[in-house]
């Protein structure tokens, strides 16, 4: 004869739900958030300046006013409506080449180094 098995018994309970933070754990946890996120939209939403640019800028002794920044945001807005995605952009006596998907200059060049460089990777050139 065949032997049953033997099953113990287990009580059925509910699941137990955790705890919910204190209030003050979740405005922190909510603020930090919120700064996380407003930075990112900040950044996107202005011109970076890559490392190789920014070595570009100081050691050719290039220094951006806050009108010709705006201007430059002014062709990289254009090229964008255009559709461009790499651009040469012109101005006064400076070459910038920008990533205009990622708003990014990626390399700078003043009026004297940029007789004789050749600009490649390219798709467009804005002149403002």
């Amino acid at each position: 004869m065949v032997d049953k098995p033997f099953i113990i018994p287990q009580p059925i309970t509910t699941p137990v739900a955790k705890p919910a933070l204190p209030q003050e754990k979740r405005a922190v946890n909510g603020n930090a958030f919120n700064q996380i996120l407003e930075k990112e939209i900040a950044q996107t939403q202005g011109l970076k300046f890559s490392r190789h640019a920014k070595e570009r800028l100081e050691a050719r002794d290039i220094r951006l006013n806050t009108q010709q920044v705006n201007r430059l945001n002014e062709a990289v807005e254009k090229a964008q409506n255009k559709g461009c995605r790499e651009s040469l952009v012109l101005l006064d006596d400076m070459a910038f080449v920008v990533s205009i998907k990622n708003k990014t200059v990626i390399t700078a060049v003043d009026g004297e180094n940029r007789k004789e460089n050749v600009f490649t990777n390219i798709d467009s050139a804005v002149i403002n």
